[in-house]
């Protein structure tokens, strides 16, 4: 059975390739220290009660101005800059691929996301995706395209409360 967890000491980061060094990278020399300074928090799917990790994803909070969102959306705030989550990174070792871990780690990051705005409130879960085929897969789970920004993504708090 599988887990999700906050990274720690006791994962195994140096058996993670997910295929992209820039990700790899962070997760076995970067995560853990963005963690302990408060930049991000990491989590990792895990089989239960086993180091090593399957996928992982990134959040920390960011902020945006209403004029970089899609029309319907920019006119609902006010024109300053607005509190959100970002999903900095989302991967899954190429042993696990194609097994619907990411659906599952991207589930996970929405429900935080819902859990960060009833605490503080957020606009809701901005992501960079790295192409276009990163770009189908969050459109595929209610991710609006920025305007002008084909990869730059944008899930609306109202689509996250509808996941809940």
């Amino acid at each position: 059975m599988s887990e999700i967890a906050p990274l720690s000491k006791e994962y195994d980061r140096a058996g993670f390739d997910c295929g992209v060094a820039e990700l790899n990278v962070f997760l076995k020399s970067t995560a853990r220290q963005h963690g302990d300074k408060g930049v991000s928090r990491t989590f990792v799917l895990t089989d239960h009660g086993t180091p090593a990790i399957m996928g992982f994803f990134t959040l920390t909070l960011c902020e945006v101005v209403a004029e970089k969102l899609p029309a319907g959306y920019a006119k609902k705030y006010p024109h300053h800059a607005l509190p959100a989550v970002r999903l900095a990174r989302l991967a899954v070792s190429l042993k696990h691929q194609g097994k619907k871990h990411g659906e599952l780690l991207l589930a996970d990051a929405i429900h935080r996301t819902l859990l960060i705005a009833e605490q503080a409130g957020v606009i809701g879960l901005f992501v960079d995706a790295k192409n276009d085929s990163a770009r189908s897969f969050y459109e595929r789970y209610g991710f609006v395209v920025l305007p002008n920004q084909p990869l730059h993504l944008f899930m609306p708090i109202e689509t996250i409360r509808r996941f809940a």
